[in-house]
């Protein structure tokens, strides 16, 4: 038998063709059908899953559904733009944000292309969007305090860097406020901080982002925004991309501050995504999964080895109730997988306590670790005096006679509240907290009507900047009360409250 050459030149030639059609297949694909934000991908048959594919136009999608014959693919952009029939790239890169100093100051959308038309970022490095958690063997136990600048918070539900600390309450009473405060409290310390807006108005987020600049705290702040206006997707990923950026600062041994604002419309963003791509539904029509989502976005926080650098990343994720429910699936979810709640009460706020914080309901599990021995000193007794307090006003109500013991306590009780209330836009320094606590616990403040004291602690203030100084240094440099502090501050205490009471001529 003989072998023809032509014959074997047109074999070889005709798999050569196939060849590149293979690849092509592998490596590009065709939309199938899109609408929605998600678009159904047929081809890409080597894609990774979280992979970004490109469509016409430069717009990326996110791989998220690898089925058989088609890929679910989130498309993060203009849906519009897509058509079916379109060609598909893979770029083989797994989805990732640009990380590093440079983003501080700038506000970027979910998946960290600027959108403050401050021109381009140049980030050096940059950061898969999903990886594992620190296991426990590369963590530390919380042991070092991340101040709120709240009063309430940091003296009853105290955070440490590495914690999660969760912020809980119905909409409109200062949840924000309180994160927003917190970002401002970092303020000359080595914390950078991003905030993860998900959900939330252009006109809201303009704000926030407006506020951080007038008090100086932009400049070591990133702002992530997916809006309500932007595609599911987007807020879905925000959180994941905001967590990549905080990591950076964390495994270069530095400390980093995020907020995801909040958690319940990214679920939400998560479950439109599920249900269009076909995914059975669980309760309250939320994928089977999504506990994992928070959690594995959740456990990324935390404070790491001393070998590992001893970096850490703080999160304060908030969780938005409907009427006060705490128990719905949501809410009990992201409190089993946090280090404790500040919980804002609705009639606590509408009543003039603000910050809204319910003492009985919030809680840090990391609790006195995270809190310095002068705080410890003096916010001790706080939480029980407090707690006291509220269950004898409700007895007081009733209008019966009162012993002497049970008048003293609510007296102390209603100024302990009242000192606790603080403006927004103005954390307050460990040194000073502790300082005006001191006055509540030990009874300097049982004499004076409560409407002067908001007059007293910023007189107070100034008093002891102006004539003791050395009260503001000693507590920042000893951290805790001796015989001789504690003797010093007691004499200041007095004294100023004679000046005080003749100024506003209470004697």
């Amino acid at each position: 038998m003989q072998i023809k050459a032509e014959e074997i030149s047109q074999i070889i030639k005709g798999q050569i063709k196939d060849y590149e059609n293979k690849v092509d297949l592998s490596e590009t694909g065709t939309v199938i059908s899109v609408g929605d934000g998600i678009a159904r991908v047929h081809g890409v048959q080597n894609c990774m899953a979280m992979e970004l594919l490109e469509f016409t136009g430069g717009i990326l999608g996110l791989a998220l559904n690898l089925e058989t014959d088609n890929v679910g693919c989130a498309v993060l952009g203009d849906v519009r733009k897509i058509k079916e029939g379109s060609v598909v790239k893979r770029t083989g890169k797994i989805a990732e944000v640009p990380v590093g100093p440079e983003m501080e100051g700038r506000v970027v959308d979910g998946v960290g292309f600027p959108i403050d038309g401050q021109g381009p970022i140049n980030a050096k490095e940059t950061r898969k969007i999903e990886v594992l958690a620190p296991g426990v063997i590369a963590r530390k136990s919380v042991h070092e305090p991340c101040y709120t600048g709240s009063k309430a918070v940091d003296a009853m539900t105290p955070v440490g860097r590495g914690q999660r600390e969760l912020v809980i309450g119905d909409r409109q009473i200062g949840k924000t406020a309180l994160c927003v405060d917190a970002i401002i409290a970092q303020k000359n310390t080595d914390v950078h901080c991003i905030y993860v807006a998900i959900g939330q108005k252009k006109s809201t987020v303009a704000l926030v982002v407006e506020a951080l600049r007038k008090h100086g705290a932009m400049e070591y702040t990133t702002v992530v925004a997916a809006c309500a206006s932007d595609p599911a997707p987007l807020q879905y990923v925000a959180a994941f991309a905001g967590c990549a950026m905080g990591e950076y600062f964390r495994d270069n041994g530095k400390h980093a501050l995020i907020i995801y604002d909040d958690l319940s419309k990214q679920a939400v963003a998560y479950r439109e995504l599920s249900l269009l791509l076909r995914r059975p539904p669980g309760r309250e029509a939320f994928p089977g999964d999504i506990f994992f989502n928070h959690s594995r976005l959740l456990e990324r926080a935390s404070k790491v080895s001393d070998e590992l650098g001893a970096g850490s990343l703080t999160a304060l994720p908030i969780i938005e109730t409907q009427a006060g429910d705490v128990s719905a699936f949501i809410p009990t979810n992201v409190i089993s997988i946090t280090d404790g709640q500040v919980y804002l009460e609705p009639n606590l706020f509408f009543s003039g306590v603000r910050p809204a914080v319910n003492v009985g309901l919030s809680v840090s599990r990391v609790g006195g670790a995270a809190q310095v021995k002068a705080m410890k000193q003096v916010a001790g007794t706080l939480r029980l005096d407090l707690a006291q307090y509220r269950e004898l006003a409700a007895f007081a109500q009733f209008g019966s006679d009162l012993d002497k013991a049970t008048q003293a306590q609510l007296t102390r009780g209603e100024r302990l509240v009242e000192i606790l209330k603080q403006p927004q836009y103005q954390p307050l320094p460990m040194e000073k907290q502790v300082t005006i606590l001191f006055a509540g616990t030990k009874g300097f403040l049982d004499s004076l009507p409560v409407k002067s004291l908001a007059e007293y602690e910023k007189q107070l203030f100034e008093y002891i900047a102006q004539n003791e100084a050395s009260i503001f240094d000693d507590l920042r440099e000893k951290q805790a009360f001796d015989a001789a502090l504690e003797e010093k501050m007691k004499k200041t205490l007095t004294a100023f409250g004679d000046t005080f009471k003749a100024s506003m001529g209470l004697n």
